[in-house]
């Protein structure tokens, strides 16, 4: 049933045809971020975290703070396995579910060995602050400076994620040039919070970097029971 579940997905369409870049960013019809608003309920496949933890590594490159890894963490859907490649930052958030827009959003980077690539959205709400990010944020380089390892800073991404892995499923793209599309969009229903605080002190590390959110032009949302 997992195998049929995923292929029922909108998620695994073909990607657009290739475009110059600025044209794919204006005129593509498979973009992110989207506002959630109507779904289609169904039973898609599970989402389990084979996430580990390791040394920091990490870059500002002056649109967001990228964490890397290599260390073999799996995103698994169903029977597909897809391998962790970095999280990183958006401020605000980008996708909003039913006109709520997000203080902050982290996007977790995966890859299938076809080359598939998955974005995976955690989204936070302000309130208490948020421990895991605690204790990353003070490691956060400013821009400009070259990537860099925290051998005695663990960073595990498990500690990231909300406890409830029910999700909102979609077929997107990348949010910057190239704004690449066929890039399989998951959208964890429940939200983190993270505190004022620490929002500003992101705000102090890299520029307003959430894209406005794109028509939908007729694509189907899918939301997991």
């Amino acid at each position: 049933m997992a195998c049929c579940a995923l292929a029922a997905l909108p998620l695994l369409a073909q990607a657009a045809p290739a475009k110059p870049h600025v044209d794919l960013c204006e005129r593509g019809q498979r973009q992110s971020p989207i506002d959630i608003t109507a779904t289609h309920r169904q039973a898609l496949p599970p989402l389990q975290f084979d996430y580990h933890a390791a040394p920091l590594r990490i870059v500002n490159d002056g649109h967001t703070v990228r964490v890397r890894f290599a260390n073999g963490s799996r995103l698994l859907i169903g029977r597909e396995s897809l391998t962790l490649q970095q999280f990183h930052f958006h401020v605000t958030g980008g996708d909003r579910v039913r006109g709520e827009d997000f203080a902050m959003a982290m996007h977790f980077l995966h890859k299938s060995s076809a080359g598939q690539l998955v974005s995976l959205v955690v989204l936070f709400r302000l309130g208490a602050e948020n421990a895991a990010l605690a204790a990353l944020v003070p490691s956060m380089p400013p821009r400009g400076q070259a990537e860099r390892v925290v051998p005695a800073l663990q960073v595990d991404p498990a500690q990231l994620l909300p406890q409830e892995h029910g999700y909102y499923a979609y077929d997107g793209s990348l949010t910057a040039p190239p704004c690449t599309e066929g890039v399989r969009w998951i959208v964890l229903k429940t939200p983190l919070e993270l505190s004022a605080a620490q929002v500003a002190r992101l705000k102090q590390l890299f520029p307003n970097n959430a894209r406005p959110v794109q028509p939908l032009n007729g694509r189907v949302v899918s939301e997991s029971l």
